[in-house]
């Protein structure tokens, strides 16, 4: 395979949809200037969305039609128009009664059905670490199987307490939609060889997709999380994520990318200070779960990193553009912690993010 082409559905950035803005949708001209008076041909302009709007002249019985018949329904228009106060309450009310419309076809998954059809022509797949946890790796592949399209790539390090037997077991049953390889190897935390750069990199290459899917085996889906996430990235972002961070408050490293928290160790706690961020645009995201457009995820992954935490930090920032979380809340649970040795887990982490802040204070 190669990767050197680009993906021949995903669009380029375009900023106003990743981020979510919107324009106004006032319209209060009225339409070409009559000649030697400088007013509208219609007129005055009539309200919101009402450009070139003509007076319709008289009712029957003789009495004038109104002129602004948006300000009738309580909008208005240019600031000379400010429609009858006694409608104010009107408006207010149509403006909360299409919310509420909206808010109501979100919930029924309208949002989420336009998002497939947009995608539907994206490929998509989902790469998973297995690495022990055997009851967490069932429910995390079951859950992509029941609740999204999208093709499972699945690598097992050294069958740890059976989990390699459990992926085995969903292969036989979904075969059309898991594919797993196995390696002797045990995981580094483990004290084998087999590290969360190395592997991720294998799935990467394994993979042919457009975008994949990052995901860890201690998450779980609850609806179509994934959808929301391809469709951020078809629409120009190079990843999107369940969860952004930003930096916190206190001791920082100033870079060209912004303010990046440093290492601290003390009663506090040891690592640096985060914060959750998003909606919209982000600094940086997390691993649990993140979209990515694959080509260009292969030359940002650091596959020196023997372990995953701060290694999805140091892969987010080094992708090429725009990181973004979607507006609408995805429906992802975690199923608890994976932990390892505290010993182990400080010493890969700070490794980890002292790569952070050597690429950051290079940038």
């Amino acid at each position: 395979m190669t990767d050197g082409k680009p993906p021949g559905r995903l669009r380029p950035a375009r900023a106003e949809q990743v981020a979510g803005g919107s324009g106004t949708g006032r319209d209060t001209t009225g339409g070409p200037p009559v000649a030697g008076t400088g007013a509208p041909a219609g007129g005055p302009a009539t309200g919101v969305g009402t450009a070139g709007a003509r007076s319709r002249g008289t009712r029957a019985g003789g009495a004038h039609a109104s002129l602004n018949p948006a300000a009738e329904l309580g909008f208005s228009g240019d600031p000379g128009q400010h429609g009858d106060p006694g409608y104010g309450m009107l408006h207010a009310q149509r403006v909360w009664d299409g919310t509420l419309a909206t808010n109501r076809l979100d919930d029924l998954g309208v949002n989420t059905e336009r998002q497939r059809v947009e995608t539907k022509d994206v490929t998509v797949s989902v790469g998973l670490l297995v690495d022990g946890w055997p009851e967490d790796v069932r429910a995390c592949l079951q859950s992509v199987i029941d609740h999204t399209g999208a093709r499972v790539l699945a690598l097992d390090l050294g069958n740890v307490d059976g989990a390699g037997e459990v992926l085995d077991e969903l292969c036989e049953r979904h075969p059309e939609r898991i594919a797993g390889w196995h390696v002797a190897e045990a995981p580094h935390w483990r004290g084998g060889t087999a590290t969360w750069g190395e592997s991720r990199g294998k799935l990467l290459r394994l993979d042919e997709a457009e975008v994949h899917v990052l995901m860890e085996t201690n998450v779980v889906l609850r609806g179509d999380a994934l959808t929301p996430l391809v469709a951020a990235v078809v629409e120009g972002a190079m990843a999107a994520g369940w969860k952004g961070v930003e930096a916190a408050d206190g001791g920082a490293a100033r870079t060209s990318v912004g303010v990046i928290p440093e290492w601290r160790e003390g009663p506090g706690g040891t690592g640096p200070e985060w914060r959750t961020a998003g909606p919209g645009k982000v600094l940086a995201l997390v691993g649990e779960l993140i979209a990515v457009r694959r080509a260009q995820a292969i030359g940002a992954l650091p596959e020196d990193a023997c372990y995953g935490r701060y290694a999805d930090l140091e892969l987010s920032l080094a992708l090429p553009g725009d990181l973004v979380v979607p507006h609408e809340p995805l429906p992802v649970a975690l199923l608890g912690r994976h932990d390892v040795s505290s010993a182990y887990s400080d010493r890969e982490s700070r490794r980890n993010y002292d790569g952070v802040l050597r690429m950051l204070r290079a940038s």
